[in-house]
């Protein structure tokens, strides 16, 4: 048993080993100490000797298992923390008084030293390794960086270069944030950056002999002028210090700027070939890449020729490793939810949609008018600044006054705007403080309006309810407004005007572009008015700041958005949850880097990446194999197509009754061995809503007719519940039948309903022949079933009405909805395919075979998201 004494000496033993040869030199010098104050005690002496076997046993070599990465097959040289280790346990132990707990930090080091194990040797003369590592938007990626630096050096790595953003905040983030947490024994380290100092070549011109147990380390920006000082630097090294010279190169966000965006195939764009040729020059060097958004990572040529040189990309050909989802997240899915119908995949009631007429009044229509255009508070913006302020409140009423907390405002990507949208926001909240404080007016009683109504949306998705009252909010309010500040970050920001976090706890309201977007941690994160717009995956999705950890207020969040920005972010969060499964896959598969092709599902009116970084990309196959879809978008206003659908179904029913009555099944009727031609005629009639970004008809019908000879024969659900409402048109000859309900996402757009997911995952097993254990994910479930393809039928009650304590049978769960308001009942359907997952839709892939790609781009790039050269966002 471990006891606290025990655990007391095993902390000192870990922060004091660095300093020892040996364990046991180490508790020798801890028992000598003690020994001088208190009396050591045998009972002492035996917890002293079983803290030793306690940290002797966290750093006996092990087997990696390295359960989330796809690899190129090398010798095994890493067997995890060695007793000989400083750095790692000092990390582990820093970590600690953090707050981090145990299950956590070892989470971390399970995750870091399947990392590490997959880098070149350093112990080997040569080596050149590329990997990739895909984290989640603001989750940690930094963690698992720190804990591969510390255990890397501890491995014999004496060159650690990270290359920390392209912007000077990121870069000083990166380099405090590396300072505090690996750099515990600073006599160790040789520093060629600082926190306010980027990398310039010595003045020696080239780097120093690395000594044994010794690292260097350099923080510095993604810029030619940097880069090309490093260059400089290495190729100025004596040869002598060149050969004793083990790097790793860790570069962060390394899908901005790292990437050839270059349009020739031949042509290399600066910081690419800057970051290309230092590879090239270094005998020893590892490149890992770290990135949320990997979409233009996969898109480079694993096998790049040209120029007569062998100056290879950055394809990480010997590694992939998509980090494991960590516990306490939040992310996609608890703002979005799950595809899935059921009470567990329900996304929280924290997005707020703008009115339509309120974006052009928060920015402007054309960047002509980005000088002279002045933004309006509106009636959202007024809500958002209101909630925040009640967060705030909240938080400090719950004792977390020492803790950050921020709101993110980021509608224009124009410099001028930025500081229009601060002082809009200052000048409205400054103007109302007085009644704020005292009580009294129309803006107070709206925070209380507010406040009880986003209290009631806090327990959606979550099951915590925000027990705080108003008279507390309105008690710690006065502090909230002593402490709130409005910085303002762009690439034109004054320092004093930045956002700083490193000066005791920040209340603020800040207002930025790009660099808010991408990399910078908004500390303490409730609140978000997001207006930019963009069109490429990976940007939209890095902008999701309000993704991360929300410990102590995980109730509290609230985004503010277009549902077209909304409708954008939901299909993403399915997209780049696919880039992981296709990881899993090929990882289960027991292929390489090389053979990986990682395909992106395309979304029409949207570019994956910037079109430069998809020279290497191709249009490739579609299947649904292994797949279920469902549609989750209706035209429910417009009467024809309503009723076309109804019609559709009906015929559909009436064709299934031709070869067999049906069973009734507790999910509802069931018809077996439907012909596919029924199905197909089912879906060549229904109409699918062009809201759908990843379900469109064509490509059904065009599956349907390339797979046929494995579909010949459907089982046909028609899916029913216990409701009382009844369709208000016979379904073909089974008349009328009960209705589901099935009501919409507030703030829907008013030209369509989304009501997010169709399918409970338990529908599917209305034709199960086997029971399903105690897993209930859709793999499961699926693997119940025959090996048959499976059409289910909603018919969905056009009132569908919300919870509400006057309706009983209204839809329980989704107090975050409002009514369906059909013009009539709808018809949906959902599809489950046989086989063995492979994609749905439109995907673009790297070709693996081919050792070339025409270049793609004439003239303009539509594809690529364009901003004048002047918004320095």
């Amino acid at each position: 048993m471990t006891t606290p004494q025990i655990q007391n000496f095993a902390t000192q033993v870990r922060q004091r080993h660095v300093n020892y040869a040996t364990l046991e030199t180490t508790a020798d010098a801890i028992q000598a100490e003690l020994s001088l104050m208190i009396p050591f005690s045998d009972a002492m002496k035996t917890d002293l000797a079983a803290a030793v076997e306690l940290v002797r046993g966290e750093l006996q070599d092990v087997e990696i298992l390295r359960p989330f990465s796809i690899i190129d097959k090398r010798p095994e040289w890493y067997k995890g923390p060695s007793k000989d280790d400083r750095h790692w346990p000092a990390l582990h132990e820093f970590l600690k008084t953090k707050g981090w707990g145990e299950d956590t930090i070892a989470s971390l080091s399970d995750a870091s030293s399947e990392v590490v194990s997959l880098l070149g040797n350093p112990h080997e003369t040569k080596f050149a390794c590329r990997g990739l590592v895909v984290g989640y938007v603001q989750s940690g990626k930094t963690a698992n960086m720190t804990a591969v630096m510390a255990k890397a050096v501890d491995a014999g790595y004496n060159l650690i270069i990270v290359l920390g953003g392209v912007t000077n905040k990121l870069r000083k983030q990166t380099q405090d944030r590396f300072e505090q947490d690996v750099l515990r024994h600073r006599n160790l380290w040789q520093l060629y950056t600082t926190s306010d100092m980027d990398f310039v070549q010595p003045a020696n011109g080239g780097f120093t002999m690395p000594a044994a147990g010794h690292a260097q380390l350099i923080v510095m920006k993604k810029e030619g002028s940097r880069l090309m000082q490093l260059r400089r630097t290495i190729d100025r090294t004596p040869a002598a210090i060149m050969k004793k010279l083990k790097v790793l190169i860790i570069d962060d966000e390394c899908d901005q700027a790292s990437v050839n965006s270059a349009r020739g195939e031949f042509d290399i764009s600066t910081i690419n070939e800057h970051i290309r040729r230092a590879l090239q020059t270094l005998p020893a060097v590892s490149y890992v890449g770290y990135t949320a958004t990997p979409f233009a990572n996969v898109f480079i040529n694993p096998y790049p020729y040209g120029n007569g040189e062998d100056l290879d990309d950055l394809y990480p050909r010997d590694f992939i490793t998509a980090l494991k989802r960590p516990s306490g997240y939040f992310g996609a899915r608890e703002v979005f939810g799950g595809d899935s119908d059921d009470e567990d995949s329900q996304e929280r009631d924290m997005i707020r949609i703008l009115a339509d007429d309120e974006p052009e009044l928060l920015r402007p229509t054309s960047p002509k008018n980005k000088g002279a255009f002045r933004p309006s508070m509106t009636p959202s913006l007024e809500r958002a600044i209101l909630w925040f302020l009640a967060s705030c409140a909240i938080r400090r009423a719950r004792g977390q006054h020492d803790k950050h907390m921020s709101m993110l405002v980021h509608s224009s990507q124009f410099v001028a705007q930025h500081e229009y949208m601060s002082e809009l926001i200052r000048t409205w909240v400054e103007a109302h403080r007085g009644d704020f404080l005292s009580g009294v007016g129309a803006v107070f009683d709206q925070l209380r309006e507010v406040f009880e109504n986003e209290k009631m949306s806090s327990a959606i998705g979550t099951g915590k309810v925000t027990t705080e009252s108003f008279e507390e909010v309105r008690e710690h309010l006065p502090a909230v407004l002593d402490q709130l500040t409005y910085p303002v970050e762009n690439g034109e920001t004054e320092d004093g005007l930045r956002l700083d976090y490193t000066k005791g706890p920040v209340t603020c309201i800040v207002v930025g572009g790009t660099v808010l977007a991408r990399g910078l941690t908004i500390e303490g994160l409730s609140v978000s008015f997001f207006l930019r717009t963009t069109k490429q995956y990976d940007t939209l999705l890095q902008m999701g700041r309000w993704f991360g950890y929300r410990h102590g207020y995980d109730d509290l969040p609230r985004l503010w958005t277009t549902d077209d920005l909304a409708s954008k972010f939901r299909s993403l969060a399915v997209i780049e949850e696919e880039i992981r499964e296709d990881i899993a896959l090929y990882r289960e598969n027991d292929l390489t880097p090389r053979e990986l092709a990682v395909k992106v599902r395309s979304i029409p009116g949207m570019a994956i990446t910037s079109a430069t970084k998809m020279k290497h990309a191709f249009a490739t196959s579609m299947s649904f194999s292994g797949k279920h879809v469902q549609t989750i978008r209706f035209n429910h206003r417009d009467n024809d197509i309503v009723g076309n659908n109804w019609d559709a179904a009906s015929r559909l029913v009436n064709d299934a009754f031709k070869h067999g009555p049906g069973s009734e099944k507790p999910r509802g009727t069931l018809f077996e061995d439907v012909p596919l031609s029924a199905i197909r005629n089912f879906i060549r009639e229904t109409d699918i809503s062009e809201e759908h970004m990843d379900l469109k008809r064509p490509h059904l019908l065009r599956y349907l007719d390339e797979a046929k000879s494995d579909l010949q024969r459907w089982n046909v659900g028609i899916i029913s519940t216990n409701s009382p409402t009844e369709s208000r048109r016979a379904l073909g000859n089974m008349g009328k039948v009960p209705t589901i309900r099935r009501s919409k996402l507030k703030g829907s757009s008013s030209h369509y309903a989304d009501i997010k997911a169709l399918m409970s995952k338990a529908d599917i097993l209305i034709d199960a022949k086997k029971p399903t254990g105690d897993q209930h994910d859709w793999a499961t479930y699926k693997a119940s079933r025959p090996e048959k393809p499976l059409l289910l039928i909603y018919l969905i009650d056009a009132l569908s009405s919300p919870a509400s304590s006057k309706n009983p049978n209204a839809d329980e769960k989704k107090t975050n909805r409002t009514a369906l308001d059909a013009v009539s009942d709808l018809v949906g359907f959902g599809m489950v395919f046989p086989g063995q997952k492979d994609r749905s839709g439109n995907y673009f892939s790297v070709d693996i075979d081919g050792q070339s790609v025409e270049e793609t781009e004439e003239g303009s790039d539509e594809l690529e998201e364009i901003e004048p050269e002047d918004a320095n966002a």
